[in-house]
């Protein structure tokens, strides 16, 4: 009897599980490297403090972003804009210069991926015993397996869950409020969520997230051209393709490099035939290319049947991976990168808003002096507490009083009352006077604020 998820009437068709074959190889080592620098940074980050700060901690309640010892306030945003560009521009440098190379080794479903399968290969067992478990009857083996493996998988999304939630919330007092059974009801939300979604995408949905839902799949294509290195089979040496006895002389059977013996589908994560050319399922991993090097070291053939090789070179063209385009990109990167940390790292600390105070134009004291009323407000963006001199630049006439000291903890924000006094002969109308901020203890650290004040109309100098 038919299986009706065959019927090629029915609109949905389950999607057949994979089983990836382990390999080992060259490519098969640096993945392995690129999972355990990432889930280590992605863990660790928000352990590690720096300048006696957690080193990557998004603190929207505070509207500041910590990272690797600089604090962004909202002003800055246009670094975090910035460094949001360099990212894309990175993705569409890589991508143009060798193809999917985030898909295989940077990209978090990737990466978490990877580590569910090394769990269920570690409980289950290899390829070919997966396989047969799965087929197996329910007995109390499978139970034990199964259960074992799901409670792995639950115990590492929920630590993933937690550390997500942990760049957001200190991750220490988020610690704490779990074993205190006191998180808030948003934190409780996010951990779950991100848990299920790390659950749900790397131990069900795995390929399929690349197949169907990542947009990136989708639009890769814009980005390739025939000088993009891309994983490919080498149809001109391989065909035609059929099995034979590792003395026999392909020459004389007809045959080419490829012995059909599909190891290159069974390694692949997404179920992809690299023989039928480049797809948008495959992820670039290049799982394939080690395992049918150990088949042409097996054979005694060359290796590079299954090769990161260019269209044009396919074809016996000359191939031109350094290009235009991928100068473009890189000199686009350099200048974005460079600029960006340059101003990062020279950036003043300080900001400074003069306000008017809008109840009264201006007040006419004793002594035919003219008072103006503001509110200051100081952001001290760094982490050192700091005392500042408010003098004025541009008039010797004006006298500058103060509701209290300039002295500002490490990213204190506060507001200080300023009443600025000038004599009435200093001017009529509005008078422009230039105010400098400067920090005692660093004067580096300084900004200028203009203050309009405002003096009688009529009265002039005499």
């Amino acid at each position: 009897m038919a299986n009706k998820n065959d019927n090629p009437d029915t609109l949905y068709r389950k999607e057949p599980k994979i089983y990836p074959r382990q390999v080992k190889g060259r490519f098969a080592r640096l993945r392995v490297i690129a999972v355990w620098v990432l889930l280590g940074l992605y863990y660790l980050l928000p352990w590690i403090n720096v300048a006696g700060k957690q080193s990557v901690l998004f603190d929207l309640p505070a509207r500041k972003f910590y990272i690797l010892g600089f604090t962004f306030w909202p002003q800055d945003f246009v670094f975090l804009a910035l460094l949001l560009i360099a990212a894309g521009l990175t993705l569409f440098f890589v991508t143009a210069l060798a193809g999917r190379l985030w898909c295989g080794y940077a990209c978090p479903q990737t990466v978490w991926t990877e580590t569910f399968i090394w769990i269920e290969r570690l409980v289950e067992g290899d390829r070919a015993k997966r396989m047969k478990l799965d087929k197996a009857g329910w007995t109390a083996e499978k139970i034990s397996r199964k259960s074992l493996k799901h409670f792995l998988w639950v115990a590492f999304a929920a630590w993933t869950g937690f550390t997500f939630v942990g760049f957001f919330s200190p991750i220490r007092e988020l610690g704490q409020s779990v074993l205190t059974f006191s998180l808030g009801p948003w934190e409780t939300f996010w951990i779950i969520f991100y848990s299920v979604a790390t659950y749900g995408n790397a131990g069900f949905l795995r390929e399929q997230v690349c197949k169907y839902m990542c947009p990136y799949a989708r639009f890769q294509s814009a980005m390739f051209d025939k000088d993009t290195l891309i994983i490919s089979y080498d149809e001109e040496r391989g065909e035609p393709r059929g099995g034979r006895r590792k003395k026999d002389d392909k020459d004389t059977k007809g045959l080419g490099d490829c012995i059909n013996c599909t190891l290159c589908v069974q390694v692949c994560p997404t179920g992809i035939d690299i023989r039928n050319g480049l797809q948008y399922e495959c992820i670039a991993c290049a799982a394939c290319i080690d395992v049918c090097d150990q088949v042409m070291d097996k054979m005694g053939y060359d290796r590079g049947l299954v090769r990161y090789t260019t269209e044009h070179a396919l074809k016996h063209k000359e191939a031109h991976v350094v290009r235009p385009r991928i100068l473009v990109y890189a000199t686009l990167l350099f200048v974005l990168i460079s600029g960006t940390l340059w101003a990062m790292t020279n950036r003043v600390p300080l900001r400074a808003d003069m306000i008017r105070d809008r109840n009264a134009l201006y007040r006419e004291l004793p002594g035919d002096m003219i008072e103006n009323v503001y509110t200051l407000k100081i952001t001290n963006m760094d982490a050192a507490a700091h005392r500042y001199s408010l003098t004025a630049t541009n008039n010797d006439q004006v006298q500058i009083d103060l509701d209290r000291p300039l002295e500002l903890a490490g990213e204190e924000v506060a507001a200080v009352i300023v009443r600025l006094r000038l004599p009435k002969s200093a001017g009529k109308g509005v008078q422009n006077v230039e105010l400098l901020l400067q920090s005692e203890n660093d004067p580096v650290i300084q900004r200028s604020v203009t203050a309009k004040a405002m003096m009688p109309l009529g009265i002039g100098n005499r």
